[in-house]
């Protein structure tokens, strides 16, 4: 980074429209970057919460192996792909970050079926955990609660399995790559706001 890459002000609003198209012209090439950085932070999930009989990297490989096995569609596979991508850094509400992360670039049903997913897992394994397993009850009714529930059922919950056929990222990569390379909040794609 030069002089010439950084602005010349160090409140906002002293900020001139040179400075603000620098600014743009910047983040414009930091978001082309996206799919290189959730690349990468998919990686790490091979070295993050253990337990299981398989890496977070392998449950999430497994989950999108299961969504295209099942017929999904690319919103789908990336969705179940990243969907634990918040794991590392929102242990607590790794749904919601996940959801984040992919909302400008798909259906709303989508983002809500991953924004919720945390609690409709709770299902399957509530009663052990010492939780309520009936928490996602509250969402019953909900035009997207099918789709959450499939998720769930049938992608997530049952991607534990080390000898399940999983593909390897490099076979996601080109889905992710196109998925994060639609026009943010296109509403082509995302549909009316929820």
């Amino acid at each position: 980074m030069t002089l010439m890459d950084v602005v010349s002000f160090r409140r906002m609003d002293e900020g001139t429209p040179e400075d603000y198209a620098l600014l743009d012209r910047l983040e414009k090439d930091f978001v082309d970057d996206l799919p290189d950085r959730l690349m990468g932070a998919l990686k790490g999930l091979e070295h993050s919460l253990g337990g299981y009989q398989i890496n977070r990297l392998q449950h999430s490989l497994q989950s999108a192996s299961r969504a295209e096995d099942d017929g999904a569609d690319i919103e789908w596979i990336v969705a179940a792909l990243i969907h634990d991508l918040g794991d590392d850094l929102a242990p607590h509400n790794h749904s919601q970050l996940a959801a984040s992360i992919i909302r400008p670039y798909v259906s709303a049903e989508v983002t809500w079926a991953i924004e919720h997913h945390g609690i409709f897992q709770m299902f399957y394994y509530g009663d052990a955990a010492g939780l309520n397993k009936d928490e996602r009850e509250r969402y019953r009714g909900h035009k997207w609660f099918d789709s959450c529930e499939r998720f769930c059922r049938d992608w997530d919950q049952m991607a534990f399995d080390p000898d399940y056929p999983t593909r390897p990222l490099s076979h996601f990569e080109p889905m992710l790559r196109e998925i994060f390379a639609r026009p943010a909040f296109d509403p082509a794609i995302i549909g009316p706001a929820e």
